[in-house]
């Protein structure tokens, strides 16, 4: 998480100097950088919004196993909106100026918005290995709220109270980061239940909804369809072919979707993760822990343009968004 993190040139333990990328850069890398982060950030926002106005403006996203993908895009959106635009000046200038209780705010809204994304993929993946392999459904109201309450319990407890079990604080007035911050142990217990379990998980029903999609393609090649022998036949005199090739066909593409927004997923976190494994015993450089931070907040930028790229539904409610009028004319083209 960015709001985890000291400046630091070279980070060893417990050593700390404050060294800001405005130290490290020159003046037109700095605007390069500041134009990149503030870029990311517009992104974000218009992104997620986009993601939540389709789901408003059009009933056909309003599926139960859709309303996942809200809850993960409004944990996107709110980082786009709060964690990084306070971000941005805090890691240019390496100095915190908004005071301690704007600092304990930030932390508690970053990591509670970063894990609930997570949980909310790992939900995503969850709902379709059921929804695939045993044909059930999951109460989605229960579960979203659980992935928040989850997500705050995980770290928020500790960024609130741990100085005053500590007794001080490590944190400079100048800065804003976790208190936790040093201690290798509770990070490695976090990053487990943050990244490593999660990650195992979602591979773990990955791979079975692509077994059993496997299966049921040899089954179907090898067996056929039955002879027809009630009422509810398919012309042709075949059971249910028709419903069950389509379903297996809708299956296929949720699978491939499904895959892409994990592998991204894993992709975006894995170096952060490792990163705060490894630190205890290891000199880490200030601008690799930036960049594994911004690689976090990247994955909630890239989750609004994987929808359309992976949902048919997705991509024509954006249409009909962003172009009402070619929207129009496919709609009409198509009846």
């Amino acid at each position: 998480h960015t709001a985890g993190t000291p400046h630091a040139a070279a980070t060893c333990n417990e050593t700390w100097p404050t060294q800001p990328l405005s130290s490290e850069f020159s003046l037109g890398v700095l605007v390069l950088l500041a134009f990149l982060m503030v870029l990311l950030c517009v992104v974000t926002i218009l992104g997620n919004i986009l993601v939540i106005l389709a789901f408003v403006m059009d009933r056909n996203l309003r599926h139960r196993c859709n309303y996942f993908f809200l809850n993960l895009a409004v944990s996107d959106f709110a980082v786009g909106v709060f964690c990084m635009p306070l971000y941005i000046p805090y890691s240019l200038t390496g100095k915190w100026h908004l005071g301690r209780g704007i600092c304990k705010l930030w932390l508690v809204m970053d990591y509670l918005l970063c894990t609930a994304s997570v949980f909310n993929i790992v939900l995503i993946s969850y709902d379709r290995f059921l929804s695939v392999t045993k044909a059930v459904s999951t109460l989605p109201a229960i579960q979203m709220v659980a992935i928040w309450v989850f997500a705050f319990l995980l770290y928020c407890p500790a960024i609130l109270f741990w100085e005053h079990l500590a007794g001080h604080s490590v944190v400079a007035a100048d800065q804003c980061y976790a208190e936790f911050f040093d201690n290798w142990y509770f990070l490695l217990c976090a990053s487990t239940l943050e990244f490593f379990v999660p990650l195992l998980l979602v591979s773990y029903f990955n791979m079975h909804i692509f077994h059993n999609i496997q299966r049921r393609q040899r089954r179907g090649s090898v067996q056929g369809c039955e002879p027809a022998r009630s009422s509810t036949a398919c012309p042709g005199g075949f059971v249910a072919c028709q419903g069950q090739g389509s379903k297996l066909q809708r299956d296929k593409k949720a699978a491939k979707s499904l895959a892409i927004i994990v592998c991204v997923f894993a992709i975006c976190w894995a170096p952060y993760s490792l990163l705060m494994i490894i630190r205890g015993g290891t000199c880490v450089h200030n601008f690799l822990y930036e960049a594994t931070f911004w690689l976090l907040w990247i994955n909630s930028s890239l989750n609004p343009f994987l929808y359309p790229l992976c949902h048919v539904k997705f991509r024509m409610a954006f249409l009909k968004i962003l172009c009402p009028k070619k929207f129009a004319t496919l709609r009409s083209g198509s009846f």
